[in-house]
């Protein structure tokens, strides 16, 4: 098992859940639930987003296949849309979606986009590669981030009270940071591979 690749899947995909940043916005859709229907909630969201994280990991490179897309070309654009997700993280423009009442917010906008964005989705399938036939550092690795993220998202109350709207502002402008880190290192490898092999 590879180590580095469970490291770099964690990291991305609790990065990009944002299990901290999205407190709010779980308290904001979850608005005059019991703690127990909140947690149900919880743990629906987070139940879809692992299903549809393992399905492009094992399914992703099937589809690039079928629609003739090189990896590195992946590299390259989910680089490039790592780093618009980062920038709009730094710069605080990703805002809460408005919500008709009556809808299923544990699926829409909780497990997707949330959760299980476009950049994690493609941040999965270019790791996928680097792991075993079995893919299990990728797997695994979706699995403890959405296991940290669903511990983060169940003790939202009491995370609430901790921090102050000042200091979840830091902490996802932190995230943020560093997913532009990850973003320039998958897009400078995807551009290494296509023009200087």
């Amino acid at each position: 098992m590879d180590i580095s690749v469970f490291i770099q899947t964690f990291i991305a995909v609790f990065v990009l859940a944002d299990a901290v940043g999205n407190i709010p916005v779980v308290l904001i859709l979850t608005k005059g639930m019991t703690p127990e229907e909140r947690n149900k909630v919880i743990d629906k969201a987070v139940i879809i987003a692992i299903a549809v994280l393992l399905l492009f990991t094992f399914a992703g490179q099937v589809i690039l296949d079928y629609l003739e897309i090189s990896i590195a070309s992946l590299r390259v654009a989910g680089g490039l849309l790592l780093l618009l997700i980062s920038l709009q993280m730094l710069r605080g423009e990703l805002n809460a979606p408005i919500l008709e009442e009556g809808r299923d917010v544990a699926i829409i906008p909780l497990a997707l986009p949330l959760l299980a964005g476009p950049g994690t989705l493609t941040t999965v399938m270019l790791l996928t590669p680097k792991s075993n036939s079995f893919h299990l550092e990728v797997v695994l690795g979706i699995l403890a981030a959405m296991l940290a993220t669903w511990l983060i998202m169940r003790i939202s109350n009491r995370i609430d009270q901790w921090i102050s709207l000042e200091g979840g502002v830091i902490i996802t402008q932190l995230l943020g940071f560093l997913l532009t880190a990850l973003a320039v290192e998958i897009g400078s490898s995807g551009i290494r591979e296509l023009f200087f092999r």
